[in-house]
């Protein structure tokens, strides 16, 4: 779904999802819990088959995605696929709503105990107290199973939907707000220069999603910014009577910035900066020394968050396949783009995920809890490419970071 220049990228949105049983009620507390019909609703099981996903403005919890999920308890062959799909999007959840609407909460039990091993906050709403009898009994067993109090409501009659509301403010984990990109790198008044390249890489007439969130936050933090093509970039820094406190780039130049930039001012990547912003970043910088150890027998597994055609000189599919073989010969890669990321990754030897610009933190960190449970080693495409080029030691990082 495209989005307005004005309004809050998804990846940056606050990632609700309802799951429950097939016929639950799921779409329909949605529909009440937004006050639209943004999922379609049915009498008939399984009306829901892949996960939906509507960027909402929801009062109080602000910018959202709200998830509406396949019933977990789908069978057959298909089914089994809808259920796949479901614990995907439970990988991007911030929050779980898991929505009962009998008394058997063995399904419902068994996916709280998942959310729980991820760290994931889950409210239990019991829905249908319009037709449900024994409601209390079912929130007295949630309560006793989880300790989580449970809220009971009607859909239908879009009864006690704002303590649902009130409910989810409170699991909103605490954190979720603090995070920035730049970190303690800079403040206000510090001069900040963005070098970035025009290159068959960038959109045409729009800057990558990278740069626009970066220059916003700086902005934001009243911070002096000069933004310059790398061609211009010795230009910039003759005009300026102080050099910048940071430097950002893109991963591709590091060497040559590196090259030219004043000895006082730090260096860093738009890559780099969000490994730490959506992702694990000391977990990276240690991933990156696998590179040395991989031969011509090694198996490297790149992960692109995007599903763009591959254009000349790709970063991904192109020049980081030919540093990594400069250095380690004609080893084996293999290239994911999307949601697409494998199961097991034991046939890899090294995992190098791209900056994930479009996707939520949440979900890069399931990739990388995955990788750190099967012993996979994990980085990403700016940290790699620093690592590569030698300069890793000498770029700048958060101290809240690594």
């Amino acid at each position: 779904m495209a989005e307005s220049v004005h309004e809050t990228p998804m990846a940056n949105r606050l990632h609700i999802g309802f799951f429950g049983k097939r016929n639950s009620g799921k779409s329909s507390l949605i529909n009440a819990f937004v006050g639209q019909e943004v999922s379609i609703v049915s009498d008939v099981a399984g009306t829901t088959t892949d996960p939906v996903y509507k960027a909402m403005e929801v009062h109080p919890l602000g910018a959202c995605v709200i998830i509406d999920t396949a019933g977990f308890d789908d069978r057959g062959e298909l089914g089994e696929i809808r259920v796949e799909k479901t614990r995907l999007a439970a990988q991007k959840a911030d929050i779980a709503v898991v929505v009962c609407a009998d008394g058997d909460l063995e399904e419902e039990l068994k996916w709280y105990r998942i959310f729980y091993e991820k760290h994931t906050p889950v409210l239990f709403v019991i829905n249908k107290a319009d037709i449900l009898h024994n409601s209390k009994e079912i929130a007295n067993q949630i309560q006793k199973e989880t300790e989580n109090m449970a809220v009971v409501v009607s859909a239908k009659e879009k009864t006690n939907i704002a303590q649902v509301k009130e409910a989810l403010v409170r699991l909103v984990p605490e954190d979720y707000d603090e995070r920035q990109i730049t970190g303690e790198l800079v403040g206000e008044d510090d001069l900040v220069l963005l070098v970035m390249p025009q290159d068959i890489q960038a959109p045409k007439g729009r800057l990558i999603l990278p740069q626009v969130q970066t220059l916003r936050e700086l902005l934001d933090k009243k911070c002096l910014v000069m933004s310059v093509t790398t061609d211009k970039m010795p230009a910039a820094l003759a005009l300026l009577k102080q050099p910048p406190k940071l430097i950002i780039t893109d991963s591709q130049i590091f060497s040559y910035v590196y090259e030219k930039k004043p000895a006082s001012s730090m260096l860093t990547s738009f890559s780099v900066l969000f490994a730490a912003y959506k992702g694990d970043l000391p977990y990276y910088v240690k991933g990156a020394k696998a590179i040395d150890r991989l031969t011509e027998d090694s198996k490297v597994l790149i992960a692109e968050c995007c599903t763009h055609a591959p254009l000349s000189e790709d970063i991904g599919r192109e020049k980081l396949p030919r540093m990594l073989r400069k250095r380690a010969g004609n080893l084996a890669v293999e290239i994911v783009g999307g949601m697409d990321f494998p199961n097991d990754l034991s046939g890899y030897d090294l995992i190098i995920q791209c900056g994930a610009c479009m996707f939520h933190r949440k979900y890069v960190m399931s990739r990388i809890h995955r990788a750190m449970e099967q012993n996979i080693p994990m980085t990403n495409y700016g940290v790699a490419i620093a690592h590569l080029t030698g300069i890793l030691p000498k770029i700048a990082f958060s101290e809240n970071e690594c």
